[in-house]
């Protein structure tokens, strides 16, 4: 299993499960209820897929239950089929805010190594969005790659490279053609270990999925000519094993990139942090302040307003969402505490 991510520290903190007669396997992909999962051949010690039940896992949110990318403990000797008994700690999870107003998160892929943000040439990027999956892709804990596709239908992917680069300070940016090859070593180079693709529909997912595979494992269908708006190809997020080792995850396109988290924002713009630091007031709000470092490269051009105005973007949504989760938890325990005391009261040890 060790070319599905299996390590030395997994097997320790394995160990007690594996006490209790329960088998270690990742879960590569996940269905409504069940799950199939990957594990060692008891006879032969090569990898299986084995379908197995997730509710015996218990009633959880939707950022620990069981994701693609989980290592699980099985029950292989459950009825009337195999079960998912535990969930190991995850080392990594990119983790995106639920669709609308809500703040709740949703866990997208676990234990992740490398994140690839998929973004087409056949358009011009949109260079914030680019920095919201950034964010999201640092939020994780993984490293981010960005990758620029179907670079044989542009002229200039030189330059618009160097205008990503410019907002993803610290990162690579890969530009790759399917069609022709080109980047494609480059790109398997930085795929060791776990790596989740993310992006829009239609910038190219599922091909990199194919290419990195060395096979059709994934449907594509074309962009529209008129828009080179995408379909939704991928339906599900699903683990597929690389041919040089190391497994990739293919994720659906992602109409909505809500941040769950704030420390992603601080990493994707490093470069507007930087300059803060050289801020006059350490709480400097960069808008009047005297000796504000960020106010001064905004007026020499050295930092673009752009830029300075998808980080405040950003930064206000994550505030919302940590108060937002703040205030969950504040709930909670009030509804913890007033459940105790219902209880204790109804033992005659509280009166009114």
């Amino acid at each position: 299993m060790t070319d599905y991510g299996w390590t030395a520290e997994s097997a320790e903190l394995f160990a007690p499960l594996a006490e209790a007669g329960l088998t270690p396997a990742r879960i590569v992909r996940v269905d409504r209820g069940q799950c199939d999962v990957v594990l060692a051949d008891p006879s032969t010690g090569e990898p299986r897929t084995v379908r197995a039940d997730t509710r015996s896992v218990g009633d959880v949110d939707m950022i620990n239950c069981p994701c693609t990318g989980d290592w699980a403990a099985v029950d292989l000797a459950a009825q009337p089929m195999p079960a998912v008994a535990a969930l190991l700690p995850r080392s990594t999870a990119i983790i995106r805010k639920v669709a609308g107003k809500r703040s709740d998160g949703q866990v997208l892929a676990a234990n992740v190594d490398t994140v690839l943000i998929a973004a087409s040439l056949a358009a011009e990027p949109d260079l914030g969005r680019i920095e919201r999956f950034l964010a999201l892709a640092w939020e994780s804990g993984a490293d981010p790659v960005v990758v620029l596709t179907k670079a044989d239908l542009v002229d200039d992917a030189d330059f618009i490279r160097a205008d990503v680069e410019a907002i993803a300070p610290g990162v690579t940016v890969l530009v790759v053609s399917a069609e022709t090859g080109e980047g494609v070593d480059v790109l398997r180079a930085c795929t060791p270990g776990t790596t989740a693709v993310i992006g829009q529909s239609g910038v190219g997912k599922s091909t990199l999925t194919n290419v990195l595979a060395g096979a059709e494992v994934m449907t594509v269908q074309q962009a529209r000519a008129v828009d080179q708006k995408g379909r939704h190809t991928t339906t599900t997020r699903e683990l597929i094993p690389l041919p040089g080792g190391g497994v990739l995850i293919d994720t659906p396109g992602l109409r909505e990139v809500g941040l769950y988290g704030g420390e992603g924002v601080a990493m994707a713009f490093s470069d507007i942090e930087e300059l803060a630091e050289g801020c006059r007031f350490h709480d400097c709000g960069h808008h009047t302040e005297p000796g504000c470092a960020v106010r001064a490269a905004l007026e020499d051009g050295t930092l673009p307003q752009r830029r300075m105005d998808s980080y405040l973007k950003l930064q206000r949504e994550s505030e919302w969402i940590a108060s937002r989760s703040d205030a969950r938890l504040a709930s909670a325990r009030l509804k913890k505490w007033k459940t105790i005391t219902k209880s204790v009261r109804a033992r005659g040890v509280v009166k009114r």
